[in-house]
């Protein structure tokens, strides 16, 4: 296997910042069971305490409304799960009245197939269109809206072309209709500002591994007075939202590195948006006829998808992999699949330039050299599998 010399797929995950793993590495001393009374759990109890206002002050939320999960996946699906109740009968039968879920084209697979699963019970599902751009179309969402509409479920930045959704307007028209709003904030989250009351959100997803904190630990973030049913029945962790023993470990990590990504905000979107733009001009310099998708300003600073027509997408990571720099075609979680990507599919973009699409998502560990090494290796690749093609 090549040395890898550019990692730049920190959408799909993190690595885990030197001072959150030498944080954790002592903390591994904290083994007390947080629901014990005695010296070890009341320390292990304070730490996860610390941890929680860290989580909570990044989206500017207080920390009693945040409860921890096993991750991104669990926080929407426990969303989902809490409107299947509210939009159900005791006998388990959908509710006539207010059962109506909407949400997005572009949306991650956990909300769309946790949306498609409301929708075999007999919820009534309504999947809003975007734009070129990836903005979700408001004109849609206000027609979808009436006084059966349960609750909206929308991304705020999309993994896959970092296009960031206007929340706080798609807050103001679901309020209006009396509606809840759950918005899956994983990859906004450290990157670009979140607050929830701005926001005007009821539900907000966070994942620690987006932020350069550990796997396997998440977020969710409840407005006070909104609905909320344990996704895992058991004890009263997370004052009985959130059965299971506490994973110490992981929420001390999050914590830390929610905080250090609050102190950075600034400093980290300069960062990655400087060395985004450079990787973008020089591609658009170097590599005729190429495409780049999604929103040209509402985008994150650290993404850029770029679709180059006559190569396919495989091909261009496998040879960028030989050469030691680490992409991806999109979703990490749609890993393997042969099917062209639904976020570039629901913009316009076609199969075959879907299927030739790249994502490059930016982080701390890049600098100026790393682009500049992108851009003289990879320019000879697209030139050699165009040469290769039978589409062009």
């Amino acid at each position: 296997m090549t040395e890898c010399q550019v990692y730049i797929d920190y959408n799909a995950t993190t690595p885990l910042r030197a001072e959150v793993k030498a944080a954790m590495i002592t903390d591994l001393d904290v083994y007390g069971n947080a629901s014990s009374m005695h010296a070890h759990g009341r320390l292990a109890r304070a730490r996860i305490e610390e941890a929680r206002a860290s989580v909570g002050a990044l989206v500017g939320a207080p920390p009693e409304r945040i409860i921890f999960t096993s991750g991104g996946s669990e926080s929407n699906n426990t969303v989902f799960q809490t409107m299947r109740q509210q939009g159900t009968a005791e006998d388990g039968h959908v509710l006539g009245g207010k059962s109506e879920i909407i949400t997005s084209a572009i949306e991650h697979p956990c909300v769309l197939n946790s949306a498609m699963f409301l929708k075999s019970l007999g919820f009534k599902v309504t999947i809003l269109p975007v734009d070129g751009q990836g903005l979700v179309k408001l004109d849609a969402l206000k027609a979808a809206l009436n006084e059966n509409t349960l609750f909206v479920s929308i991304m705020m930045a999309n993994n896959e072309i970092g296009t960031v959704q206007d929340i706080k307007e798609i807050s103001r028209l679901v309020k209006e209709a009396g509606a809840f709003l759950h918005s899956d904030a994983v990859q906004a989250v450290g990157k670009v500002p979140v607050d929830v009351d701005e926001l005007g959100v009821d539900y907000l997803t966070m994942s620690a591994h987006k932020i350069y904190g550990p796997k396997g630990i998440g977020a969710l973030y409840v407005r006070k007075g909104a609905p909320l049913l344990p996704l895992i029945h058991g004890g009263h962790q997370e004052d009985g939202f959130r059965a299971g023993t506490y994973n110490n470990i992981g929420i001390l990590g999050f914590g830390l590195a929610a905080s250090l990504a609050l102190g950075e905000l600034g400093s980290y979107s300069r960062h990655t948006a400087a060395l985004r733009d450079r990787l973008r001009d020089g591609l658009l310099k170097r590599v005729p006829d190429i495409k780049i998708n999604g929103h040209p300003t509402a985008v994150l600073p650290n993404t850029l998808n770029v679709s180059f027509p006559g190569a396919e997408g495989e091909a261009i990571l496998l040879s960028m992999d030989l050469e030691g720099i680490e992409a991806s075609t999109g979703s990490a979680c749609a890993s393997g699949s042969l099917e062209p990507s639904h976020v570039l599919m629901a913009i316009g973009v076609g199969p075959e330039l879907a299927h030739g699409s790249i994502r490059f998502s930016l982080g701390w560990g890049l600098n100026v050299d790393d682009i500049d090494y992108i851009l003289q290796k990879l320019p000879p690749i697209i030139m050699r599998l165009r040469s290769m093609s039978t589409l062009r």
